[in-house]
């Protein structure tokens, strides 16, 4: 079988996502490019029973080979097909993220951590049914110039070069989501400008801040 080594670390990182507490069950999906498609992980198996022969091979047509790949697979396959600066897809439920996007509420600049997704906030997608095309379209327009997005009533999305990447990006949206809820009990939080947020993303993007060693 093609592609070992990848299928293996995708079992791993989504064991990880399990063990740091961004997933629960068998919610949340994962997603890496090859050659004319992706490796995305199966429909319904617990990560915990995974093994890499499990993992689903799939064409960008949206054919596929082996089991059931996740019913969230269109959007995993619109998004490396229309983001060649990303090789890997993260979806998860974690709690704090989740929670903000059940009040369709994007996370602003309240601190500068949220620049780490590549802009002056992490946006919220419009709701859509979980599986359909229509996810997909929202999520892609949350995404536009970013590496996370909440998705409205449902999660997030985490993007990446590689899947230490993708699961750093994913645990940093659920740590900020978790702070700017937090201060939202406070009372209205403080919102970096613009202009200091353009400083603060262009330093991370020069240290490489927050990205996994090899992303």
């Amino acid at each position: 079988m093609e592609h070992q080594e990848l299928r293996a670390g995708i079992v791993h990182t989504a064991q990880e996502m399990t063990r740091v507490g961004i997933n629960q069950g068998t919610a949340g999906n994962i997603s890496v490019r090859i050659e004319d498609g992706l490796l995305i992980t199966p429909s319904s198996l617990p990560y915990d029973r995974m093994v890499p022969e499990d993992i689903v091979e799939m064409k960008f047509d949206g054919s596929w080979e082996g089991r059931r790949p996740s019913s969230e697979w269109r959007f995993h396959r619109d998004i490396l097909a229309h983001r060649p600066d990303v090789d890997v897809v993260l979806h998860c439920h974690s709690i704090y993220a989740a929670t903000l996007a059940c009040k369709f509420l994007e996370i602003p600049a309240f601190h500068y951590m949220v620049g780490i997704a590549g802009g002056a906030n992490i946006r919220c997608s419009d709701y859509a049914t979980y599986g359909t095309q229509a996810l997909s379209d929202t999520a892609l327009v949350a995404l536009e110039d970013r590496m996370a997005c909440l998705l409205g009533q449902h999660g997030q999305i985490a993007l990446g070069k590689t899947l230490e990447g993708a699961l750093a990006m994913a645990v940093e949206v659920e740590t900020t989501a978790q702070m700017y809820y937090q201060v939202l009990t406070l009372g209205e939080p403080n919102i970096i400008d613009d202009e200091e947020m353009a400083r603060v993303i262009e330093q991370m993007r020069r240290m490489s801040y927050g990205q996994a060693p090899n992303d």
